[in-house]
């Protein structure tokens, strides 16, 4: 398996990047949630907010798309991730662009978290507003855990990817025919290679007919602490306490 993969993600489908205010209440789990499915947003990867296991990196994104007329959509990005001694979290957005871009992307929105004060904060670089929101505690119901017949996990094994250790899984699910909007079964699968040492998945890889290849790898991996000012609000941004006030 090669070190150093790309993502393969379509423009108007995407990983869970910035993921819902809720999910940020998982801090204290070892392993990021899973990967959802196609979305209709950009994003990347979850940066697990666990504290002493510093480091900084780079999201690599491109997206490979089938288009009705037979051709083939190729994007990309890249998202720049950081989490400090604290367990502080830095996740960034950026536009798809083609992949005969050579420029930088546009960043369209930045995302911090602090599992101390369970403050998440989403920042929009186009108006300079940094929205604010303490978290409540999350609340676990073992009712609500399904398990889905239809999904099937198989063992990778092991590898090494920036230097860590990381273990890989595959997972496939068969979507009948009547589900499917294709009117043909078909079989989706993601792919994870989990580094436990990062508490991160390194890669991530999605394979569904409808929609095409996305598959995200983090590379440039930095162990050193993170300047501390990218766990903060630049200068220049209103803050707005959107905290519910029932919290």
């Amino acid at each position: 398996m090669p070190r150093k993969c790309v993502m393969k993600f379509s423009s108007l489908l995407a990983f869970a990047v910035f993921l819902s205010p809720t999910a940020f209440c998982q801090e204290t789990a070892s392993t990021p949630p899973p990967y959802r499915g196609v979305e209709q947003h950009i994003a990347g990867v979850f940066v697990t907010p666990v504290p002493n296991v510093p480091f900084s990196a780079t999201v690599e994104v491109e997206s490979s798309q089938a288009l009705p007329d037979g051709s083939t959509e190729q994007k990309k990005t890249f998202n720049n991730i950081a989490r400090d001694s604290a367990g502080r979290i830095y996740n960034e957005r950026r536009t798809l662009v083609p992949s005969s871009f050579n420029g930088i992307p546009r960043i369209v929105s930045m995302h911090l978290y602090d599992p101390q004060n369970r403050m998440s904060t989403f920042m929009d670089p186009s108006t300079h507003i940094a929205r604010e929101s303490a978290l409540p505690k999350p609340e676990v119901d073992a009712s609500r855990q399904v398990t889905n017949s239809s999904v099937q996990g198989e063992d990778l094994g092991s590898d090494t990817m920036e230097n860590v250790q990381v273990h890989g899984t595959r997972k496939s699910k068969t979507i009948p025919a009547q589900f499917s909007g294709t009117g043909q079964a078909i079989v989706v699968t993601d792919e994870y290679w989990y580094s436990e040492d990062l508490h991160l998945n390194m890669l991530v890889k999605h394979n569904d007919p409808r929609t095409g290849e996305q598959t995200v790898t983090v590379t440039q991996v930095n162990r050193a602490e993170p300047d501390p000012t990218m766990f903060q609000v630049p200068s220049g941004y209103k803050i707005v306490d959107e905290t519910p006030v029932s919290q």
